[in-house]
């Protein structure tokens, strides 16, 4: 549904994105996070169709993002988007209905039943008079008037309260759900990490790693495992009656129930730390973490 081949962006001397690989599944979500100027609006921007790569190439539905055809299967939400203020909520979005020749009566099912979905009140109001977050839901509401085979978000939570990140997220699950393919980025890895079924992770303009969660976790993060005796042993503490030793190696686990064995008690309980998504990010959005995973 989407792929992306050794993208570039150059602006002058500075190189905003250099040589991005990837590809997302039809039905997939794909969040793309980093530090501020990682390259990640740069990056959706490019698969939009909004900016031109210096190098490479980008195709979204099987056509390329440069032709016009393509903006009849995406719908694009930036993390700025300025609203015609004067408008009310619904006759901005039928204008935008109108753009793409929806007919009147499918657009309006169509919003209705989006912003009914995002829990919007006060359609009628001028959207100048609107709050942020309602002003984000009508801009996703936008983006799916012409029922996109493909999103592409860009922090489509940002700076919004917890409330309305929660509509926003939960909203975004359901399309998921629907089979809508949905490319974004984000600053929250918690949200990240509970809707992508995959990851890239970019930091001075490549990609520094890629994958599942999982796979994430075990190329780039730790597993610690708290091992529970009956006994005391070397390097443990006391906790609820019990012994724990933190280990990081199955082999340390499996040492800890030999120095149990021989202090005449036994491994009782074994628990499983993995890093998350954040630590992740941590340990690969270094400077020089430029290795794809």
């Amino acid at each position: 549904m989407i792929a992306a081949q050794d993208l570039r962006k150059e602006y002058g001397d500075f190189v905003a994105v250099e040589g991005s690989t990837f590809s997302v599944d039809e039905g997939e979500v794909f969040g793309i996070v980093g530090p501020n100027g990682a390259g990640k609006t740069t990056t959706l921007k490019m698969l939009a169709g909004l900016l031109d790569p210096t190098a490479g190439t980008a195709q979204v539905a099987g056509y390329d993002t440069s032709e016009t055809e393509m903006r009849n299967h995406l719908g694009f939400l930036p993390e700025e988007s300025p609203l015609y203020e004067e408008m009310t909520a619904t006759s901005y979005l039928r204008f935008f209905a109108d753009l793409y020749d929806v007919p009147t009566d499918v657009a309006d099912k169509r919003i209705t039943e989006t912003l009914d979905k995002l829990d919007l009140e006060h359609r009628n109001r001028q959207l100048g008079d609107m709050s942020k977050g309602m002003k984000r839901k009508v801009a996703i509401t936008r983006s799916l008037v012409n029922d996109p085979d493909v999103l592409i978000y860009d922090e489509p939570a940002s700076g919004l309260d917890p409330l309305t990140t929660n509509y926003i997220i939960q909203f975004t699950e359901e399309l998921a759900a629907e089979g809508k393919t949905i490319v974004f980025s984000a600053h929250n890895l918690f949200h990240v990490e509970s809707i992508c079924d995959r990851v890239a992770i970019m930091n001075d303009g490549e990609i520094v790693a890629r994958g599942d969660l999982d796979e994430l976790q075990e190329a780039h993060g730790e597993t610690t495992y708290h091992v529970y005796t009956t006994v005391e042993v070397s390097d443990s503490v006391r906790e609820n009656g019990r012994h724990r030793r933190t280990v990081e190696s199955m082999s340390a686990v499996e040492e800890t129930r030999t120095l149990a064995q021989q202090a005449d008690g036994e491994v009782v309980d074994i628990r499983t730390e993995e890093s998350s998504l954040e630590e992740v990010f941590l340990n690969v959005a270094q400077p020089g973490s430029r290795s794809e995973g």
